[in-house]
């Protein structure tokens, strides 16, 4: 580990992983020949599988799974909270107990744009590319191209 990684003891990483500096890695799972980029932070429960690509300044958090041989842009942001507060209905700051960790799946293949944000609860498809920018509200489908906010299919892949 560097003086520049943040890498808890509960992190799983797969053979050949590639980290660069200025990562904050905890009780995540990476898969197998996947590069990390720096300034990326990857948070408890969060899966990255096989052959992926994170790109740098990327914020993957709890609840999020990534399948096998996804690019992420830079800058992309998951979020994982429908309705996100600060506090509980008493007043008090919120901890675990009081919100529930919604599940985002990115599937085998896919692309993610620079800049993209992508709110909880929702699956991008196999081989779906979505835009630079985009804002995914709703599940994109397989083999699809998605761009705009909110993200809104542009076409199918027919072949590459």
């Amino acid at each position: 580990m560097s003086l520049y990684q943040c890498i808890a003891g509960d992190v799983s990483l797969g053979r050949d992983v590639k980290l660069s500096k200025f990562i904050n890695l905890y009780g995540c799972k990476i898969g197998d020949n996947t590069k990390i980029g720096s300034f990326v932070e990857i948070q408890k429960n969060a899966f990255v599988g096989n052959n992926c690509k994170i790109s740098s300044h990327t914020f993957v958090c709890e609840g999020v799974t990534i399948e096998d041989d996804v690019f992420i842009g830079h800058g992309v942001q998951f979020t994982n909270d429908v309705y996100p507060r600060a506090t509980n209905p008493r007043g008090a700051l919120q901890t675990e107990k009081d919100w529930k960790v919604e599940a985002t799946i990115v599937k085998a293949g896919a692309s993610i744009g620079t800049g993209a944000t992508i709110l909880a609860n929702l699956t991008i498809g196999e081989r779906a590319i979505v835009g630079a920018g985009s804002v995914v509200t709703r599940d994109v489908p397989p083999n699809s191209i998605v761009a705009g906010n909110p993200a809104r299919v542009l076409r199918l892949i027919t072949s590459e």
